[in-house]
Order: structure tokens, then sequence, then C-alpha cells
């Protein structure tokens, strides 16, 4: 039975989604002001961007260790504090060198976030709302990134041009102080609590949340060490799934939304305008994918999204090509983006938070984290200097990489809908069948 305990520490949970989704788009709002202010080229303006993901990669390597070992919930505490501070930092930076750095924090932040709080909800969850219950942190980075698109909107209209990138930035200050302070008073999670050993603790957290847990670790655990003999199966499963997720386009097309309208021939309140319309189809797929993902499971989610996000991709790459109208332009993005949100968007941070077992989860976790990262560092430094000599190429690339994710997922994926953490770990490192 849920309590309110529960209830607390899955929206504050949910809460550090929604600043993910912000940093995550907030940046599109304000690329112009970064080269008009700091007069930059265009691989300038890709460092500027892929500052805070360089730092995302940093926090997703380095939080799983201290996650597994001071547990997901210490580590968010430090992380909430860290999400404040560069809010105020970018919002009040003088030269691009101070910019980048507080972005740089900000990566941090949001690196551990994309690792421990998927982490932390998993092991808090009943296996049959599981998929739902990490998904409210999927949902809450969508809601975030429609929030930084309604925010650059809304302060574009009324923030004087000198100040409103400013100002842009400056808006996830408050939901970052109400993130750290719902964290006060949550409980560490029972499952990992259990793993380490402390089982009176973990009765009475178990009691606060209203869940039920096994009397002690995982039948599988090893020791606490994460080792490619004995997890080999799950590690390869994170890569993969860390990977094609970025190689959908999905954060290079958010962060360069406004330049890709741009190009398309659309500009200034039309381009913030439709951007808008993007993130409000992000959200309503993401709902919608939520409500089936622990019924129809998270393997045909992601095959079915992935051919059909392969179409939209082409068919942008077709409108840069000047094959197509420009017209088909916002069309095609939106369909992407509910493509997008109801296989890879809705399905990674549930499916890497499951695949490992309890005492090496956050380490597991921050593998395929990790590769999301350093893909999407990569191409959002890349994505503006390849299109600036071919806005079509990427665009072929991103449609081609969602082909080839759909085939390898029906080949190798397995099914982890309904299922215990502990069942399906002790599953996978066996090597058995999905179950029937």
């Amino acid at each position: 039975m849920t309590t309110a305990v529960h209830t607390r520490a899955v929206v504050a949970m949910s809460l550090g989604g929604l600043l993910f989704g912000f940093d995550t788009a907030v940046i599109s709002g304000v690329t112009d002001a970064l080269r008009s202010n700091y007069s930059l080229s265009a691989a300038g303006l890709g460092v500027a961007v892929s500052a805070a993901l360089w730092g995302t990669l940093a926090g997703a390597m380095l939080s799983g260790a201290p996650g597994d070992r001071y547990g997901s919930l210490g580590v968010l505490r430090a992380i909430g504090l860290l999400y404040v501070i560069s809010a105020i930092g970018c919002a009040l930076a003088g030269d691009l060198i101070t910019f980048s750095a507080f972005r740089f924090v900000g990566g941090i932040a949001i690196g551990g976030s994309s690792v421990l709080i998927p982490v932390y909800i998993a092991e808090i969850s009943p296996p049959a709302r599981r998929g739902f219950l990490v998904g409210l942190f999927q949902l809450n980075i969508v809601i975030g990134i429609l929030v930084a698109y309604l925010s650059n909107f809304l302060i574009g209209q009324i923030a004087p041009d000198d100040l409103a990138w400013r100002w842009k930035l400056a808006a996830a200050t408050a939901p970052a102080v109400v993130f750290a302070l719902l964290l006060i008073g949550t409980p560490h999670s029972p499952r990992w609590l259990t793993a380490r050993g402390r089982h009176a603790q973990a009765a009475t957290a178990a009691e606060q949340l209203g869940i039920e847990i096994a009397g002690r670790a995982d039948d599988e655990a090893h020791e606490g060490r994460l080792r490619w003999r004995a997890h080999r199966r799950p590690i390869l499963l994170a890569i993969a799934m860390g990977l094609f997720n970025q190689l959908s386009g999905i954060n290079a097309i958010l962060y360069y939304l406004n330049d890709i309208f741009a190009a398309g021939g659309f500009t200034g309140l039309s381009g913030d305008a439709q951007a808008v319309a993007v993130g409000a189809a992000n959200l309503a797929a993401t709902m919608a994918a939520m409500l089936v993902i622990d019924r129809i499971g998270r393997k045909p989610l992601l095959i079915m999204g992935g051919l059909v996000t392969a179409l939209a991709l082409a068919g942008v790459a077709l409108v840069y090509s000047g094959a197509a109208p420009n017209t088909l332009l916002l069309p095609l993005l939106i369909l992407f983006i509910v493509a997008f949100a109801m296989s890879q968007g809705a399905v990674i941070w549930v499916f890497l938070s499951e695949i490992f077992p309890t005492d090496v989860r956050a380490r597991g976790q921050s593998i395929g984290s990790a590769t999301h990262w350093i893909a999407n560092a990569g191409l959002s430094f890349a994505f503006p200097v390849i299109a600036q000599f071919n806005q079509a190429l990427p665009f072929w690339v991103f449609a081609a990489a969602m082909l080839l994710q759909s085939l390898i997922v029906w080949w190798l994926f397995p099914e982890t809908k309904r299922e215990s953490l502990e069942a399906m770990s002790a599953r996978l490192s066996a090597g058995r069948p999905d179950p029937s």
C-alpha cells in the first residue's frame, strides 16, 4: 500500500527529472545570445553547448560507486546543491569560461541524476508498477523540456533583449531549491540497506515506504563488485541502450531546435512557438507510453518506436535535401518526438534500472548512462559543425541508426516487465530466456 512517505520520495526523485529536462532544453533558447555575447564560431558554440555534456559524462561515470556505497539518496542530496549552484552561476556568468564552468557543474548534477534517481525509484517500486513509477522520472524530464520551451518563450516576450538569456538560465533556480529540500527526510532504499547488511534500518524504511523486500541481499550478488564475467550480458545491454538512445539524434535536435527551424525557414517567435508544440507532443506521448509500458512491455515499444523514428528522420533529411517542402518540417519533427517518447524516451531509464543486481545497480546504471552521455556530448558538438556543410546528413545517419536499433532489440534484448528485480538479475546472469 502506497504511503505518504513513498509518494513524497517518488515526487522528489521525479522532480530531479524536471531539472534534467529543463537544463537539456533551456540552452536552445540562448544559442543566439551566446553567439553574440561571446563572438562564437560554430565550433565555439559547440563547446559552449557541450560543456554541460562533459560534466554530465563525469557525473554519470563517477556517481555509480558512491551511489552503491553511500546510497543513491545520500549522493542525490549533494546533487541538489549542484543544481542550485549551476543555475545561479550560469545566469551571472560574465565570460565564456565562467559560463562553461557552471554548465559543467550542472552537467555533473544531471549525470548523477540519470544514474541514481531511476535506481532509487526502481528499488522502492512493486514489479507490476515499476515501469510506470520509474517512468515518472522520464515524464518529468519531458515536463522540464516543455517548461524550458515555455519559459524561453515567455521570458523572450517580457525581458530586455540584453538580459533575456540570463533570465532564461536563472529560471531553473526555483525547482532546484525545491528538489534539494524534498530530499530532506526521504528514507534510503530498503533494498540498498539490505544489501549493505543494515537489516533493521531496511525494515524501518520499508515500513515507511509501504513496500515489501526480501530478507537478504540478492542471491546472485558478487560481493559488491561489477565484473565482466558475472555481469557481461547486462553490461552489453546497458551500453547498447545508452548508445542507441543518442544515435536517435534526440538531444542534438532538442539542443539546436531553434537553429533547425531557422534552417527550415522559420525565425524568431515562429521558431520559439513551434518548439513549444514539439515539447507538448513530447509530453503527451510520454504520458501515453507510461500507461502501456507495464502491459505491452519494453521490447515491443523499442522495436516499433525505432521504425517510426527512422521514417520521420528520413523525412526531415528529405526536407533539407530539397526533395520535400519545408512545411513538412514541423509535422515530421513532432512525429519523431512522439515515436521517440513512446519508445527510447519511456524505456531507457526503466530498463537500465532493472537489469543489474542491487549490490552493483548504481555502477551498472552508470555504464549505460555514461555511454548515453559520451554519445550525447560528441553529437552535440558535431551536429552544428556537420550541419553547416550538409544539413541533411545528420538526419540520414540518425535514421539508419534507428533501423539498426529495431533489429538488435528484436534479436538480443530481453523483456523485463512485471518481474522482480531479484528474479530478473538472476535470469540475466544465468542467460535464461524471457519468462512466458
